[in-house]
């Protein structure tokens, strides 16, 4: 694939973003067309439905989307892989332990409780994701360092696990929790609220701020960890704090979202096909794309089963899997170049 300017990316990124903003405003069981008239009820309707729904779901889009993103970049530099995303450590499979668990053994009640405008059962899923990748953690850490190898491992080993938890946790439910589990695992923005919107915001954005600070150290890490060490760089407190990082990102993600496939998987991965893999540039431009990609597989996913709504989990991995495909066709299979 032909490679641009970063800078050029980055340009068309925050053009196309305004413009999938207002795509993701537009579609609905009710499209709502910029510019359009009709009588006074319609108008304050088509207000209501852009302010109260449409307009925090997709700002939410948007920062879940640049969140996973962002987290998949990190991972696939820290791995030196290109295959890697946050599940590798099982921050994925512990959060949708954690929801499951509250959602059976709560039996009902408590996942409609709220804390600061977040349910019960998304603080559950946060806390399994934390649980996990401390667990995966102190597993790969020693007194020699943090072994990357040993992280994949544990990461395998702790969701399998987790999935095993979920699936009993998902044997011993009800109908309706088990409708509850399966809609949060397939991933949804239904529930996005403002007071919602704005806590991802603060969360999330707070800790996006921080990742570019590392673009220089996992640029290093790309020619391995001795080379990486022998440029300055302290591998070990990089890992840890990388791991860290992920881990609030993708478990506050995950909380609010559900499970959302493919998006921290694919969106790096396009985006180094177009401008390489120096991360001074890749980690600002995955966040642009994983944003649009996001706000775009939401909008799809109001509009396909109108008035019904298809989970937003199925449509990124609908969309995703098929393209990923292709790429690595085109790649001949190349897939441990970074």
């Amino acid at each position: 694939m032909q490679r641009i300017l970063p800078r050029h990316c980055l340009l068309a990124l925050l053009v196309f973003l305004p413009v999938a903003c207002v795509f993701g405003l537009m579609i609905g069981p009710e499209w709502i067309l910029p510019f359009s008239f009709g009588n006074d009820h319609a108008v304050i309707s088509n207000r209501m439905i852009i302010e109260q729904i449409r307009l925090p779901r997709t700002l939410l889009a948007a920062i879940i989307g640049a969140a996973l993103a962002v987290s998949g970049v990190v991972m696939q530099g820290l791995f030196r892989n290109p295959l890697a995303d946050p599940s590798l450590i099982g921050v994925s499979s512990g959060a949708s332990a954690g929801a499951s668990f509250v959602i059976v053994l709560a039996s009902g009640w408590l996942g409609s409780q709220a804390l600061l405008g977040v349910s019960l059962i998304a603080l559950g899923a946060f806390l399994g994701a934390m649980a996990a990748t401390l667990v995966v953690y102190r597993l790969a850490a020693s007194d020699t360092g943090t072994s990357v190898a040993t992280m994949l491992l544990a990461g395998i080993a702790i969701s399998a696990m987790a999935g095993a938890l979920n699936s009993f946790l998902s044997f011993i439910a009800d109908n309706h929790m088990l409708r509850q589990i399966s809609l949060w695992q397939m991933g949804s923005l239904s529930g996005a609220t403002w007071t919602k919107t704005g806590f991802a915001a603060l969360a999330v954005g707070a800790m996006l701020i921080l990742f570019p600070r590392y673009s220089q150290a996992l640029n290093a890490l790309l020619l391995g960890e001795s080379e990486a060490r022998h440029l300055g760089v302290d591998v070990d407190r990089i890992k840890m704090h990388i791991i860290v990082l992920v881990a609030l990102t993708v478990g506050v993600a995950v909380a609010l979202s559900g499970t959302i496939a493919f998006v921290g998987l694919i969106t790096p991965h396009m985006v180094r096909l177009l401008i390489g893999p120096d991360h001074r540039h890749l980690i600002p431009c995955s966040a642009l794309a994983g944003a649009i990609l996001l706000i775009l597989a939401d909008a799809f996913s109001r509009y396909l089963l109108a008035p019904g709504e298809l989970p937003i989990g199925v449509v990124t991995a609908l969309l995703g899997a098929p393209f990923f495909l292709s790429l690595l066709r085109r790649q001949g299979g190349s897939t441990g170049a970074m």
